[in-house]
């Protein structure tokens, strides 16, 4: 059996646009029974939310195909400190997640300090991070991602957050989404998979290949997104297969 963890923007669509050939693989995967989830760094939005945005594109799937980072992040600080404390800056898929598994919003006294994205930021919430930080809330990030795209362009992702408080703070945060192992493993084990049998389909070498190469699990970069064929050569891993786009994939893994 193989089973497939797949990245989202650059692989499957483009901001609001579905990548030609995106839906016929992932009905392939439904039509032959292969397990499979998409995966996200992005925490801004509710496994719903996510597979509504899919279904809108023409993809038929169902949310328990989505895996998020706020997800993974929620999970991993349930598992740490069962009915923990949080003080978010981030949005409502952050926030569902955390409450799902236990935690409770505040805004003084939180055991976490936790960042994801989103447009609400301003400066007094960044202050108030700070101080919860300084006195000795733990800082955890639901990924590292400088910048995430949007219809209108770039804007600072959850890493740029994290960064300046880090900086601000002298407190080295410790992340949860991709490449981390802790969301990728828990894919893998919500698919009941074992590691020779997980493929990573993404369209980024930091991210989606970085997580791949590290737990061994075998990893396919489509050429859709963020990276160029030229830029391989600059990185000390590889993927497994390299393709144009999804649409040159089957579910067997071999080329079409």
């Amino acid at each position: 059996m193989v089973g497939y963890l797949i990245d989202m923007d650059g692989v499957i669509y483009r901001g609001n646009e579905l990548i030609e050939g995106a839906d016929r693989f992932i009905a392939e995967l439904r039509e032959s029974s292969t397990p499979f989830l998409f995966l996200t760094n992005n925490s801004q939005r509710t496994r719903r939310d996510v597979a509504k945005k899919l279904e809108r594109l023409g993809i038929d799937v169902e949310e328990g195909h989505v895996y998020t980072c706020a997800m993974a992040t929620a999970r991993f600080l349930a598992s740490q400190k069962p009915q923990g404390t949080a003080y978010v800056i981030g949005e409502g898929g952050l926030l569902t997640a955390l409450h799902k598994n236990g935690f409770s919003i505040v805004d003084r006294d939180p055991d976490y300090v936790v960042v994801g994205e989103g447009r609400n930021l301003n400066f007094e919430m960044a202050e108030a991070a700070l101080r919860m930080i300084l006195d000795g809330a733990k800082l955890i990030a639901t990924n590292l991602d400088p910048n995430c795209p949007t219809q209108s362009g770039m804007r600072p992702g959850c890493g740029a957050i994290v960064a300046m408080l880090e900086a601000a703070s002298g407190v080295k945060a410790f992340s949860v989404g991709k490449p981390s192992p802790i969301m990728l493993r828990a894919a893998r084990k919500e698919l009941g998979l074992s590691t020779d049998e997980t493929v990573v389909i993404g369209d980024t070498m930091e991210t989606d290949i970085l997580g791949g190469v590290q737990l061994e699990y075998k990893t396919v970069l489509v050429l859709s997104g963020g990276t160029r064929e030229e830029d391989l050569a600059r990185y000390a891993y590889k993927p497994d297969l390299v393709v144009p786009s999804i649409a040159s994939l089957t579910p067997n893994l071999l080329p079409a």
